[in-house]
This record gives structure tokens, sequence and C-alpha cells, in this order.
């Protein structure tokens, strides 16, 4: 009567960093109507999602009859061991952003494909077998975890969705937004005379475009055309976030798309601060610089990053980890997305919130996350790495520390091309 298959989705069992949400630049316009034109029955979605979290430690105390969490408790002793237990809230709360992310564009893409039959997610709530597979955006108990409510999750999972079609989410002042505009309408009944509007809201809820579509009637289906929307972003301030909101006027059905605006590229290329040494390497002359009082950045090459000596290279990818890697035999990638401070002067032209969201995808690509087990507990990163809570490893991509009276700025991203100054 229907298909059951794990094609249509955006990242499968196996695929690891050559899934569509790793190894795509981020979009919103993929379906998966090619797939379904070759059926003759419906098509659902089998399983989609396994986005993982950090584990929820507040929910220790709910266990009160026979089962115990020992493995929360295990991974919980691990991370106080490793001198980060203090930051157990924080990774939940950044990974739990990242998985909300994922399963967010996973969900839309079945909506946006003509005559899907449906899809299943596995899963909504966490399954504490298979290694621990925290895959739920609520817990074990249909409990919330705090990062993300009903209601931001009913804006694209439900009866009603409207949907946008964007080629790319990040853009210059030079370029043009544009996005087709559609509703996924499954109510009991097509919805008459429905008129939509759309808006460009910053993040300070100044909104600096809108616009509105023709009233028409929505039959009960996927992928019903709204209208297009054709926005010049050159008056737009930049660098900045914006949302792209779209709703059904007099209901409550909205939906949003993050979109990041940057100055042209050729003004994203930064002179190198004076008085900074840039290097690539850690040498005597690195050394001397450091002794000397100077102020060092060693950009180290991605490729140069030493593997952990124990598990190997860590595969740093965009989303979150799938399912787990301990019942997947350490399938890629096996981090849950990066933790930072928004205020940092580091993050000055690089809009951001505290967690992943799509515009760290082309940094993500062009990095490698280093071990900072054998420095002092004291160094912080300025841009941390939310480990797999099977290892516990502080991994940063960039953190800062005093070398005796000089000052060491240590980056594992390739920024090269970005930099204005002879790399020595």
């Amino acid at each position: 009567d229907f298909h059951s298959r794990s094609e249509p989705r955006i990242q499968s069992w196996g695929e690891g960093l050559n899934s569509r949400i790793n190894a795509l630049a981020p979009e919103t316009r993929t379906d998966y109507a090619d797939f379904v034109r070759q059926r003759t029955a419906p098509v659902v979605s089998h399983e989609i999602g396994q986005w993982c979290v950090y584990p929820n430690y507040a929910e220790l105390p709910k266990y009160t009859g026979y089962l115990k969490p020992r493995n929360l408790e295990i991974f919980r002793d691990a991370l106080v061991a490793s001198g980060m237990g203090a930051q157990a809230r924080d990774f939940l709360h950044a990974s739990g952003r990242l998985q909300v992310l994922c399963y967010k564009e996973d969900i839309e893409s079945a909506l946006r494909t003509p005559e899907m039959g449906g899809f299943q997610l596995l899963g909504l709530q966490d399954f504490s077998g298979q290694g621990t597979a925290l895959v739920g955006v609520v817990d074990a108990f249909w409990e919330s975890k705090g990062y993300v409510s009903p209601e931001e999750f009913r804006r694209f999972c439900s009866s009603t969705v409207p949907l946008a079609r964007l080629d790319k989410r990040v853009f210059t002042t030079e370029e043009q937004l544009v996005a087709d505009v559609e509703v996924a309408h499954f109510g009991p009944a097509p919805l008459a005379a429905a008129t939509a509007s759309w808006r460009c809201v910053g993040d300070d809820g100044r909104v600096v475009a809108r616009g509105a579509f023709a009233p028409r009637t929505l039959a009960v289906g996927a992928a019903q055309s709204l209208g297009r929307v054709e926005l010049a972003l050159d008056a737009i301030p930049a660098p900045a976030r914006y949302r792209f909101v779209v709703g059904l006027d007099g209901t409550p059905y909205e939906n949003d798309w993050d979109i990041w605006v940057y100055p042209p590229a050729a003004r994203v290329v930064t002179p190198l601060p004076a008085g900074v040494t840039l290097a690539t390497r850690l040498d005597a002359g690195v050394e001397a610089r450091l002794a000397a009082g100077e102020t060092v950045w060693l950009m180290i090459p991605p490729a140069k990053v030493r593997p952990d000596a124990k598990k190997g290279k860590i595969a740093l990818g965009f989303s979150s980890i799938f399912w787990n890697t301990a019942w997947t035999n350490g399938q890629a990638p096996h981090t849950l997305g990066v933790l930072c401070d928004p205020a940092s002067p580091a993050l000055a032209a690089f809009p951001t919130e505290a967690h992943s969201n799509w515009q760290w995808w082309y940094v993500l690509r062009e990095s490698a996350p280093m071990i900072l087990q054998g420095l002092p507990g004291g160094v912080q990163p300025i841009l941390q790495v939310v480990d797999d809570w099977f290892t516990h490893r502080k991994l940063a991509l960039a953190f800062a520390v005093r070398v005796g009276p000089g000052r060491l700025l240590v980056t594992s991203i390739d920024l090269r091309d970005a930099v204005l100054d002879p790399v020595r």
C-alpha cells in the first residue's frame, strides 16, 4: 500500500560527512520529487532525523523506580573528571539548538516534496538503549529539556506549514535574496481565500523589508505556491543575521529561516593588526617572539592538527551526531556543534549565537578540532567544539593564552584567504 524508505532524508545511515547536510552548502530548495515519482505507491520516509543532543543530567532525579540511569551517571562522572562538569548545561543547550535546526530541515525537505506520503521521526523522545541514542527534543519522560518549546517546533511541523525555497542562506549586500514561497497544508479541509505575508527581521526586531501575496485557496497537499520574493540586499545593514518570516494572515501558521548578510567579499578580507605576527607552526622563531613579549597568531592548518592518540581523527561535520558513535562504530560526525560567546571580540564581524547555526557550515568545513587536555585547566576556548559524550575531550577551534610576557592566539581554521598578510 505504501513504501517506507530511508533514502528521502538529509542524512542516511553510513553517509557520514558525505550527506547533504554536511557536504553541500546550506539551502532550502531540495526535495525528493524525483524519488517519489519513481514509485507507484505513496512514499513515507523511514526514521528520519536521529539527531543527537548532549545528555541532560537534570533528568537523573526523575528515575525513582526500578530502572536506574547508570549510563547517564557514567557520562556525567566522566565529564566531571575531564574538568568540564560546570559546562554540562551549556553543552546541552548548544547541541540542542543544533539538533532542532537539523530536524527542521529534515522535516521541511519532506513537506516541500509534492505527493510525499509522509515521514516517520525517530524520534521525539530520547532512546536510552543501543548505546544511548539521545535523539529526542524531549527526554525519556516526554518532558522538555529546555532548549525548544512546542510552539517553536510547530512552526515547521504542523498541519499547515509555510515554506520557503532558498538557494542559499549566506549573502553579501551585492546580491539578491530570491525565495519561492509555498505552503504544505494537511488540515481537514481546504483554506479558502488564504492571504499570506512575509517580512525580513533583524536581531534587533526591526523589519527591514516586508510584502504580501495575493489571496488564494489552499487545497490539501504539499508544495502549493504562494509566489516569489526578490529582495535586493544593498540597503540592509551588514554584517548581520536576519529572519525571513512567512505567515498566513489571521492564523497561527508562521515559519521562518535564518539568513546572513555580509559586506561585499572584497571588504571582508581583514588586514592583520599592527604588532601581530602570523605563523603556521610553532617553531623557535615564534617562541623567541613570545619571549620578547610580542603577540603571535598561530594559524594551524587543519590538516596538521594532531588526531586523538587513542581514537584517531576527530570527524568534524556541521550536523549533530547521527544516532550515536558507540552503536555505529564511530560513524561521522563525532561532535555536537560549537559553543562560543557571541560577545567575544573575536566574533565581532561574525554574527552568531552561542551555538551552531547555518553560517557555521562554511567555517567548520575548513576546520579541525584541537584537543586541549594537555593545557592548564583554566584555558577556556574562544570557539569550543562540543564533544561526544563517550569521550569528553576539551576541543577547540580557537583559544588564546599568555606565554611568558607574550600573547598567543591559536586557531585551527583555514583563514588564510581572509587575512591580508604574508604567512611566515
